[in-house]
């Protein structure tokens, strides 16, 4: 049988604004109508008519680039390709139309015709000072969003000063240990303008506070706020190691942030739920799936039985995702994630607002996969994996650098890898088309794979009691090691290739590139900002707000205003957690094999 698509034909702008809720209700009422089961091959055509006619009317509406999205031959092309003879194979229930339940095809009408995804490199290293001047050549080059690499010290809650910290300072990401860092951090940079993303865990409450305090000097209102805290402590239990307090306070302080900031900071993501963590601690595509949305349906469970609305918090859920090198098993990843969560959330929690529904999610290229034997084959690398993640329906992206195995990244790694994702957007053509693997049979397999086997883990999770629980009897942790033994195991035996490492070797290779050195000055120089700022502050002003956070840790109020006001005393990361281990403890997790 010939297959013929449907496109998008132009039309007159309509007269009206269409609101995006009600085409949400009349879509499920569509499905539902599918579903009864009871409505003949006249009456499927008809809804499926209707449901076409609402992607249209809202894909009409919405703004397009100004840009030629012909192909580079001057063919025409239509915004989206689909079935042309009615719902086919379940076309409505189980892919839809961008913008439309389940969103198996992305969240917006038009996709990247609209608006292009965020470009957002991930960048810190050394001093505030030094990472500042680094986020303006990027704004520069054109990067879009601000993504903060913190240093090992600033993740797990030690100021530069601890003997903790020694020779890490600013290593592998810039150090804040202070709102005085903050303000070196952000100097000149407008935060009003600009999102900005900071992935921290353990202590992220405490660097929320920090930009908080920034926003107001800078009076730029909190509900203008835009950005994200990675702030996912589920996926450092499981994956990342990078932890402070137990498991149960770790989400009580989760959920009095998103408490917060459902009711000052609306357009502010709470919680970035990670994948890339556990993908990069050796999992498999499905395991990275289905654990990542795992802990999300755990956040939201806990939000909601501390008596916050779904509708009021989910909308800001935010998640990242890992982009490796297995092409179309990334793809179909991204689209089954879209579809189980918007299910989810419907079926289960009860979310009426479509937002609610919409997985949104930042994608990085594979830290994992890039080799320190012949680093200029990891620009290729990244390039295909941010390809995956765009055909994937990202909304913000990340490449990495060629030279990250070797060191942070040179300006001239960075650029390059911010050139890779405007390659991508302005001249491969794939961000011309919605969804343009759509319809293929090979990715809609397997999109339905995924999806099958994520619910096979959500059932054994359900089986341990939940995502906690089987953190405690180390599942997660077995899961990934098993898998990332089989990975090398492949490796070692050359029945998985890695070009470079086990084949196309070269012999006594030396590295041509330009490496990045940080030096002990960064830490000196901590050090010592952090000594003066201890003799300049109020030690009086700083006790007392300790002693509230304190105060509130051990009663059942919200830990944040408490730790904002210690922030803008200027008392440090390192005093603020300190005092919070002194009521929730600290976590040691139990081996497991």
């Amino acid at each position: 049988m010939d297959i013929v698509y449907r496109v998008l034909k132009k039309k007159s702008p309509p007269k009206y604004r269409f609101q995006n809720g009600q085409n949400s209700q009349k879509i499920l009422l569509i499905l539902e109508s599918l579903l009864a089961n009871d409505y003949t091959m006249t009456k499927q055509l008809d809804l499926f008519e209707e449901a076409e006619s609402l992607w249209k009317d809202e894909a009409d509406q919405s703004s397009a680039r100004e840009y030629d999205f012909d192909t580079l031959s001057g063919d025409p092309l239509e915004t989206l390709y689909y079935p042309a003879d009615g719902d086919q194979n379940g076309y409505l229930e189980n892919l839809g139309f961008p913008g439309q339940y389940p969103f198996t095809r992305g969240i917006h009408a038009n996709m990247y015709r609209g608006k292009l995804w965020t470009m957002r490199q991930f960048s810190g290293f050394g001093t505030p000072k030094e990472t500042n001047e680094r986020y303006h050549f990027l704004m520069k080059e054109g990067q879009m969003g601000l993504s903060v690499a913190y240093d090992m010290p600033t993740l797990m809650g030690y100021d530069p000063g601890h003997s903790f910290s020694e020779g890490e300072v600013g290593k592998c990401g810039v150090s804040v240990a202070s709102l005085k860092d903050m303000e070196t951090l952000f100097d000149g940079i407008d935060l009003g303008k600009i999102s900005v993303s900071q992935t921290i865990n353990g202590p992220a409450v405490i660097l929320l506070a920090f930009y908080i305090a920034i926003a107001e000097k800078q009076g730029v209102p909190l509900d203008q706020l835009r950005g994200t805290m990675q702030n996912d402590i589920l996926k450092e239990f499981i994956a990342q190691k990078e932890w402070i307090f137990p498991p149960e306070a770790s989400m009580r302080v989760i959920t009095d942030m998103m408490r917060y900031c459902t009711e000052h900071m609306p357009k502010f993501n709470t919680i970035s739920i990670s994948g890339y963590h556990i993908r990069e601690a050796g999992s498999t595509a499905v395991q990275e799936l289905a654990f990542t949305l795992a802990n999300g349906f755990t956040y939201v469970e806990y939000a909601m039985k501390a008596g916050l609305d779904v509708d009021g918090f989910a909308p800001r859920l935010s998640f990242f995702f890992n982009s490796h090198l297995d092409f179309f098993e990334e793809i179909a990843k991204f689209r089954a994630a879209r579809r189980i969560w918007a299910r989810r959330l419907k079926e289960k929690y009860g979310a009426k607002n479509p937002r609610s529904w919409k997985l949104r999610f930042h994608t990085q290229t594979a830290g994992c996969s890039l080799t320190a034997q012949q680093p200029e084959n990891n620009i290729s690398r990244t390039a295909f994996q941010a390809m995956a993640a765009v055909l994937g329906g990202t909304q913000s992206l990340h490449t990495n650098s060629m030279d990250e195995t070797l060191a942070l990244p040179t300006r001239k790694a960075a650029e390059i890898a911010l050139r890779t994702q405007q390659l991508i957007a302005f001249e491969t053509g794939v961000a011309n088309v919605a969804d343009p693997l759509g319809g293929s049979w090979y990715i809609e397999s397997l999109t339905d794979r995924m999806e099958k086997e994520a619910e096979a883990y959500f059932k054994q999770i359900e089986d341990f009691g939940g995502v906690i629980p089987a953190i405690e009897e180390g599942f997660f942790q077995r899961e990934i090691a098993h898998a990332a033994s089989d990975y090398q195991k492949k490796v070692d035996e050359r029945s998985r290739v890695v070009v470079g490492v086990n084949r196309f070797e070269k012999e006594n290779e030396e590295i041509e590139i330009p490496i990045l050195e940080i030096g002990n000055m960064a830490e000196e120089e901590q050090v010592k900002a952090l000594h003066d700022l201890l003799t300049e502050r109020s030690q009086d002003e700083v006790d007392a707000a300790l002693a509230e956070i304190r105060e509130t840790a051990a009663g059942t109020g919200n830990v944040l205003p408490p730790i904002l006001k210690a922030a803008k005393a200027y008392a440090t990361l390192g005093e603020i957690v300190d005092a919070m281990k002194q009521e929730f403890g600290e976590w040691q997790e139990s081996a497991v094999f």
